[in-house]
């Protein structure tokens, strides 16, 4: 699940980056459809308009450190 949005980051980061640097953008399939200063205001943008689990959060930053961090779930009621 969300696989596509995941590899459309991995495989666009640099360029991402460059253009959202400090933001927390939502990626739906390979497209940025909005970018946030909060990741709450991305994740209430990304239920209002695609609905819960069908759309990614990434924050861009040029901090190399911060893309080692793992995650098993995480879920917002």
């Amino acid at each position: 699940m969300l696989e596509k949005e995941f590899a459309f980051f991995t495989a666009n980061r640099s360029q991402l980056i460059e253009e959202y640097n400090g933001k927390f953008i939502v990626i739906v399939g390979e497209e940025v459809k909005g970018s946030f200063e909060s990741k709450l205001d991305a994740l209430k943008e990304g239920v209002d308009k695609f609905g819960l689990g069908k759309f990614f959060i990434e924050f861009c930053t040029k901090d190399e450190n911060f893309y080692n961090w793992t995650f098993a779930n995480l879920a917002y009621v």
